[in-house]
């Protein structure tokens, strides 16, 4: 019945650990859903070691209940014998330890088991590891071991105490994403041109009082011109081991091209509001001839709201249709909602208040989206935006603008992977581009921009 209990023991043991090495590589393989045929197999193997374990556990039973020659009964005799010993006198222990070299059993096994739900169905690797504390204890009683203090530093000890590393919650690198530009009137870029170009009417035609039957009608004659936004190109790239790629428990190549796409946003975003024109980059708003400028006259809230309101009605009396949206540095939408009136009440409060007579609304907790709203526009805050304007080369701006009249084209982002252009070292290049354009210059009027805002104190 002994050799039959190891076999069916070994059996189950091999049959977890398959299961356990099933379950780490579709873990590693970033996936932590089961498909249907491998649940049925997981199910399959859960329902082969049960049935197993059971068959075991029925075994030692008959084991111990064959008589004094069970191991357990050895056990608990000399566990008698021993406290009626006196602790001067020497023990001689021959049974030989429970986790040995080349034994039945693993440590390491029975304590995942163990620590692990569900896995040490019938307590067995449980009862093993308390009887080999036992054995320790008794062994370090009578001279058995010599024992050391140790710690979890390395070299003492620590080596045993392994680092985990979560692959799969990998940290990226943070960076701001593209609020602005994706507020702009966004459209695919047109194929097979390296510009484009939008004809622009410059001066209309003139309507007037005809003064009497059969007089002259008023006629201008109209005049255009042309706006030019060329394509540009925004690109990056990495060059990775391959050993990295082929050795990392991770899809590490994703990591890489995750963190490209997420610099690419960031880049696009200051071209549309930076960009100078030149060197390969876009013609961005605050280059584009025509934007109007407004100073803050004073940093409190009756300059700030003065200011928006100013550049609210200069939209309306040029470009003859309502501004659509208000973005700011979070920096500015948090020093906003600082401001109190002069009962130490908030400025700003939460739309779910009903707040009387308040310069704006909370309306969310949130980043590089609408945060709140101001003289009835939604206030969208983008981290990409300068603060190091100004004379002082530290203040940030604020851009009231019809957003719709801005236009961005794309082409959607591109990758490739390269293993030819560095092959002499093992080296892949990881690369990502696009192409864009962009312009501000349809309607300039639709844009103004509120200086002067230094930077706050908290």
């Amino acid at each position: 019945m002994s050799e039959l209990l190891q076999q069916l023991t070994a059996r189950r043991d091999a049959a977890v650990r398959a299961e356990e090495t099933a379950l780490l590589e579709i873990r590693n393989s970033g996936r932590e859903v089961l498909t249907e045929i491998e649940a049925a197999r997981h199910q399959q193997a859960i329902n082969d070691i049960r049935d197993l374990s059971t068959h075991i556990a029925d075994l030692e039973a008959d084991e111990q209940r064959a008589g004094m020659n069970s191991p357990i009964v050895r056990r608990i005799q000399a566990a008698q014998q021993t406290q009626n010993r006196s602790k001067t006198m020497s023990v001689s222990v021959n049974e030989p330890e429970l986790y040995r070299r080349g034994g039945p059993h693993s440590f390491g096994l029975d304590l995942m088991r163990a620590s692990t739900p569900g896995m040490d169905l019938d307590g067995s690797a449980r009862q093993r590891l308390q009887r080999h504390t036992e054995d320790m204890a008794q062994r370090a009683q009578f001279g058995g071991y010599e024992y050391r203090d140790i710690s979890r530093v390395d070299g003492s000890g620590g080596y045993g105490v392994p680092p985990a590393w979560l692959m799969d919650q990998y940290v990226t690198y943070a960076r701001p994403g593209r609020a602005f530009a994706n507020l702009c009137q966004r459209q695919p870029l047109p194929g097979g041109t390296d510009s484009i170009n939008i004809p622009k009417m410059l001066t209309g035609t003139t309507v007037g009082i005809q003064t009497a039957d059969n007089t002259t009608v008023s006629e201008t004659n109209l005049t255009d011109t042309f706006i030019n936004a060329p394509v540009r190109t925004i690109s990056g790239q990495q060059g990775v081991a391959i050993q990295l790629i082929d050795q990392s428990p991770i899809a590490f190549d994703d990591v890489v091209f995750r963190d490209l796409t997420s610099a690419h946003a960031a880049v696009l975003d200051q071209q549309v509001m930076y960009g100078t024109g030149a060197s390969g980059q876009v013609l961005g708003v605050t280059q584009t001839p025509g934007i109007t400028g407004i100073a803050v006259a004073s940093l409190d809230i009756a300059g700030i709201y003065k200011a928006i309101a100013n550049a609210i009605q200069t939209i309306h009396v040029s470009r003859f249709l309502p501004p659509e949206v208000v973005v700011m540095h979070p920096r500015r939408w948090g020093w906003l909602l600082t401001l109190l009136d002069t009962q130490n009440r908030p400025l700003f409060v939460p739309e779910g208040n009903s707040p009387w007579n308040a310069a704006g609304l909370l309306e969310d907790v949130d980043s590089q989206q609408v945060v709140g709203r101001t003289h009835g526009l939604p206030i969208v805050t983008d981290p990409n935006i300068a603060t190091n304007l100004g004379a002082g080369t530290n203040e940030d701006q604020i851009f009231v603008m019809r957003a719709s009249d801005l236009v961005l084209w794309e082409s959607g982002i591109r990758a490739r992977v390269l293993p030819e252009t560095r092959a002499a070292n093992l080296t892949v290049l990881l690369q990502i581009y696009s192409y864009l354009a962009f312009s501000c210059a349809r309607y300039p009027a639709a844009v103004i921009t509120l200086s002067g805002l230094t930077p706050p104190s908290f």
